[in-house]
């Protein structure tokens, strides 16, 4: 029998392959948080990091920015303008606050991901209540803008902003009771597996809905009573929408659209 020489090193049977990117970092997900813009990984939600960090990792800064920037833009010459109407004043406040508050809504979900399922139940869950707010926001604010139409005698749909406005809120109501059914009651789909199947429809009306809501916000700075009365920044509100959408949209993770592995 051959014997072997001790002087010389023993080679391993197999040889490990190399260390890659993930096993230096355990939470970097190549497939499932791959976003439209940036790295894989770049805003999605940390199994013990606070949620509130949703709300502005990544592009979400632009989003605050632009958020904030509009706010002020349609708040201060609303606020400023004198007399204040009760059927008049309420509608661009309640519509931009159901705007801000939808958005946060948004935020909150995008990054979360199929490897934290207790993250993801809670932003979930977030994401609802916040909706469900938003929706009674823009209905208060629908409501008294037709108030004060019927109540003076005013065409109810005498602007594009208008049909736009009551368009978008139906397709609110009905995105909200997909969602709700989906997440709540999924043996209306035929049970919990089928419902699953369902949410990258949710989400593609919901990225369409919301590109609708923020043409509608934007269209109202064009209406004869912004314009002649009070006077707001249409720059300000075209460069917030701009920053809206250019920190949402960024964000979106392709693995929950159905085009990527997830």
């Amino acid at each position: 029998m051959a014997s072997t020489n001790p002087s010389l090193p023993q080679l391993p049977e197999e040889i490990p392959p190399p260390p890659s990117h993930s096993d230096h970092h355990p939470e970097h997900l190549p497939n499932e948080s791959e976003p439209l813009l940036g790295r894989p990984g770049d805003a999605i939600q940390r199994s013990n990091a606070p949620m509130y960090r949703n709300l502005y990792l990544g592009t979400g800064i632009l989003t605050q920015a632009g958020l904030l920037l509009l706010l002020l833009s349609i708040y201060i010459p609303t606020l400023a303008h004198q007399p204040l109407l009760p059927l008049l004043t309420p509608h661009p406040i309640l519509q931009s606050l159901g705007l801000f508050i939808l958005i946060q809504a948004t935020l909150i979900l995008q990054p979360t991901t199929k490897q934290y399922p207790d993250a993801k139940t809670r932003a979930a869950k977030y994401h609802g209540s916040l909706q469900l707010f938003s929706f009674l926001l823009f209905l208060s604010g629908t409501a008294i803008i037709e108030t004060n139409k019927h109540v003076n005698g005013l065409p109810h749909f005498h602007s594009v902003h208008a049909y736009l406005g009551v368009t978008t809120v139906s397709l609110l109501l009905v995105q909200y009771i997909f969602g709700f059914t989906i997440y709540i009651t999924p043996q209306v789909w035929g049970g919990e597996e089928k419902a699953k199947k369902l949410w990258k429809w949710h989400r593609y009306i919901g990225y369409g809905v919301l590109v609708l809501l923020l043409i509608t916000t934007g269209s109202a700075a064009w209406t004869d009573y912004v314009v002649s009365q009070l006077g707001v920044s249409k720059l300000g509100v075209v460069l917030g929408l701009v920053l809206i959408a250019s920190g949402v949209y960024p964000r979106v993770q392709l693995g929950k659209l159905g085009l990527r592995e997830y």
